[in-house]
């Protein structure tokens, strides 16, 4: 069941399809979860627009420091603002007083960088208890991924409402879909984006949501040599350009934000 679970690309129940009839959505999104990572972001940023496509970043609020001046820089390049959790230290939901007490600050950096998405560091999640931060969305699921800490997939490869039941939140949850490049790329060793290429085929045929999260954490830049944890770039700027070659004109790329607020405009009264 992995990279695919034919299950999941199951459509939802009254699917009104994408914008302008687009074949699938193509969402970028990436996780910055060090120092190094805080380096990267406007070569990452630079290097998409150069490609003509734009993406979310999400940052750890207390784990490093980086200047305010980037969150704009990567605005000026369409770039959008995510949480990625409080501390990244994998115990956010351990407890709810834990819980409490990060959610207070999370929410106060969400409405600082102006932010209505987050992820949970290393996809370890609780829906309902997300549902009480101040979001129009979250992406901690996925629709496949044996790999992860907290293994339990969405099972599907299409956005869904989750709806707290301590405070009736509905929001629009955002699954990814493309394997994180950490896994492919560092753990398993692959060297190649042929994983990434076979589940984005799959994606496209049914019409679902090609969500991927990548790091610039793990990126090796201009050439330099990549250290044990660390991929060339130039393989995740092979897949933006088999995206825009092989799929020309037949999808939507989406900011996440955006397509949260189109899954509440034509999915708001499915379940």
């Amino acid at each position: 069941m992995w990279p695919i679970d034919e299950s999941a690309g199951a459509e939802p129940a009254n699917w009104k399809g994408w914008p302008e009839g687009k074949d699938f959505a193509l969402v970028l999104t990436h996780d910055v979860e060090s120092d190094r990572g805080v380096e990267h972001c406007l070569e990452l940023a630079d290097l998409e627009q150069k490609h003509g496509m734009q993406s979310a970043f999400y940052f750890v609020g207390d784990r490093y420091e980086f200047p305010p001046v980037l969150l704009d820089q990567l605005i000026e390049r369409g770039a959008e603002i995510g949480v990625h959790g409080l501390v990244h230290d994998g115990k956010l939901f351990k407890t709810r007083s834990i819980f409490e007490q990060r959610a207070s600050q999370i929410n106060n950096l969400l409405r600082t960088w102006n932010a209505v998405g987050f992820r949970a560091p290393s996809m370890i999640r609780d829906l309902q208890w997300i549902g009480e931060l101040e979001i129009e969305y979250d992406c901690s699921t996925f629709d496949t991924d044996p790999f992860e800490p907290q293994p339990e997939a969405a099972g599907t490869i299409f956005p869904y409402f989750v709806t707290s039941e301590s405070n009736e939140n509905r929001y629009v949850e955002l699954p990814y879909t493309l394997s994180q490049d950490l896994t492919l790329m560092v753990l398993l060793q692959e060297g190649t984006i042929d994983t990434w290429k076979k589940k984005l085929t799959w994606i496209a045929e049914r019409g679902g949501m090609a969500l991927i999260i990548t790091h610039p954490d793990y990126m090796a830049f201009n050439g330099n040599a990549c250290s044990y944890d660390q991929y060339p770039v130039e393989l995740y700027e092979e897949l933006l350009l088999h995206i825009k070659e092989a799929y020309r004109d037949a999808y939507w790329p989406a900011l996440p934000r955006d397509v949260a607020s189109y899954w509440k405009s034509t999915q708001g009264g499915a379940g």
